[in-house]
């Protein structure tokens, strides 16, 4: 091609012109002559760099060209050929690729000839991806599970939950590697043959970060899901229960809200750390029957649980709450005084805008909001008194203390509001500034923002991040090898707690708790 002729012996800029013109046109006659320049390089980094940048846009066009060079002898163009082969989707690339990953000794190739394949997506290749499903290499055997999960390859399903299987078991749960964490999305992308049932029963997984990931992928199913999350409540296994409440939270279906309340009927929920659970999970969700249930839970008297019911009606504030949560209140007992604390914890505004009105409720949130010690929560319902207006609400806000922020900084992370809630009013309580976050990675910002904290409290079960892996970046993390850590959870095996350990928690307090079992804790790490 006369493009080409004497490229040698141009200036760079010529070069780089007609480089980049052959990339713009895709010319295929340009094809020998940039073959001859990749096996043969000018020596330029950047025009070597351009060269195949050029021979990859020529190739795109020519689906025949490109299988033709899977056989060729020059390595460097017999890869190009696998990628874009792959890239394009070409087809016809299907066979010779497959031939050549069943001969295939190299991992780095053997793994560009599947990932090519796995692009092309060609049925007839599910033999090679089966081929090397047991492949040593974890990156080769991931790339296998990827790509049988997307030609749904059900002859696969057992493998995969044999996978799985074998990380739950004894020296093997306190990792979860990559093989694990693709099976469990394989499994996820069938949603039949039993696959979503196994992921139920498997969602309460001895590792973490395996559990979050189930988690994610049932959410990610969808409503069809939600009759195997009823089955477990079946079980006799609390740990199962919570974590399956929480999928039928973040559902946010209906008839996930009908199946909470029937267990609750059945006698199914009388666990503490369930009831908390069924109960964030139904003001989540927020039908008429869950909304009914979470005025019957207005009677509960553990403080955290409580925290959730006012949490859950919060978010679905109606004249018939207002005015059972009002009598309530009135009473003026010891259940009117956890209720007021609770709202005023809670930051439930739209409670409280609803319930200031009547005198007598209003008095009792007024006084459980002059005993907090909370600045922000403080200023919050400021404003909000400041918006209501009038004399009442004036002498009411002359009632309300002058707080300034705590001298030590403490970090809390829990996906739940209602215990992140709980969190501020321990830690305000004993004099700290609390900073909040909905899980591991928002929690870990505050550090990567060179916040200094005096001691963090965690979850352990959270979305995006879960507790066990924000604990190990933080012990990695220069001047936090020593901080106390407090992980807050409902599990109940010892497996868990050791694992915890072994990643750096100081120690542990189980939901649900009394505030002053947190505080005492606190305060013995830090005395």
């Amino acid at each position: 091609m006369a493009i080409l002729d004497n490229f040698r012996d141009k200036d760079f800029l010529d070069q780089i012109t007609i480089l980049n013109d052959i990339s713009g046109n895709k010319d295929p006659e340009a094809l020998p002559e940039l073959l001859e320049l990749l096996k043969k390089p000018v020596g330029d980094t950047s025009i070597d760099y351009m060269v195949v940048n050029a021979l990859n846009a020529v190739l795109s066009s020519n689906e025949a060209k490109v299988v033709e060079g899977l056989s060729d002898a020059h390595d460097g163009f017999r890869i190009l050929c696998i990628r874009v082969a792959g890239e394009h989707g070409f087809p016809s690339a299907a066979a010779p690729l497959a031939a050549m990953a069943e001969k295939e000794t190299d991992v780095d190739r053997l793994m560009e000839i599947l990932t090519s394949l796995a692009r092309i997506g060609d049925p007839a290749s599910v033999s090679i991806f089966r081929l090397y499903l047991g492949h040593e290499d974890p990156f080769i055997q991931s790339a296998c599970i990827e790509a049988l999960g997307r030609l749904d390859d059900e002859a696969s399903i057992p493998s995969f939950k044999a996978m799985i299987e074998e990380s739950d078991g004894p020296g093997r749960y306190e990792i979860c590697d990559l093989t694990t964490w693709k099976a469990v999305e394989a499994l996820a992308a069938f949603s039949a043959n039993g696959t979503v049932e196994f992921l139920v029963e498997k969602l309460h997984h001895k590792n973490p970060t395996v559990r979050r990931i189930i988690t994610d992928s049932l959410i990610a199913i969808g409503p069809s899901c939600i009759p195997m999350l009823f089955k477990a409540f079946e079980s006799g296994d609390s740990d199962l229960k919570i974590l399956a409440a929480n999928v039928l939270g973040f559902l946010g279906d209906r008839m996930g809200a009908d199946g909470l309340v029937a267990a609750i009927d059945k006698g199914q929920v009388r666990d503490a750390n369930l009831r908390y659970a069924v109960y964030e999970a139904l003001g989540r969700i927020g039908s008429m029957k869950g909304l009914i249930c979470l005025v019957d839970g207005l009677a509960e008297t553990d403080e955290l649980i409580l925290m959730a019911v006012i949490g859950g009606l919060e978010q679905h504030v109606n004249p018939g709450m207002v005015s059972t949560l009002s009598k309530r209140i009135e009473k003026a007992d010891e259940q009117s005084d956890r209720l007021c604390k609770a709202v005023i914890a809670s930051r439930a505004t739209r409670i409280f805008d609803a319930l200031y009105e009547n005198a007598g409720a209003g008095d009792g949130l007024i006084d459980a909001l002059a005993d907090s010690r909370d600045p922000e929560i403080i200023g919050e319902f400021r404003t909000l008194l400041a918006e209501i207006g009038g004399p009442r609400a004036e002498a009411d806000l002359a009632r309300l203390p002058e707080i300034a922020s705590g001298v030590r900084k403490a970090l809390a992370a829990d996906d739940s509001r209602s215990m992140c809630a709980m969190h501020r009013a321990i830690l305000t309580d004993l004099g700290f500034e609390p900073f909040l976050a909905a899980n591991g990675e928002e929690a870990y910002d505050f550090i990567a923002q060179g916040e200094p904290f005096d001691i963090i409290i965690t979850d352990m079960n959270m979305p995006v991040m879960d507790g066990m892996e924000l604990v190990g970046k933080v012990r990695n993390t220069p001047g936090y090898e020593d901080i106390p850590i407090i992980m807050v959870t409902t599990e109940s095996e010892s497996s868990q707690q050791n694992l915890a350990a072994k990643t750096g928690v100081t120690a542990f307090v189980t939901k649900p708790f009394k505030p002053e079992t947190l505080k005492a804790k606190i305060e013995e790490l830090l005395a």
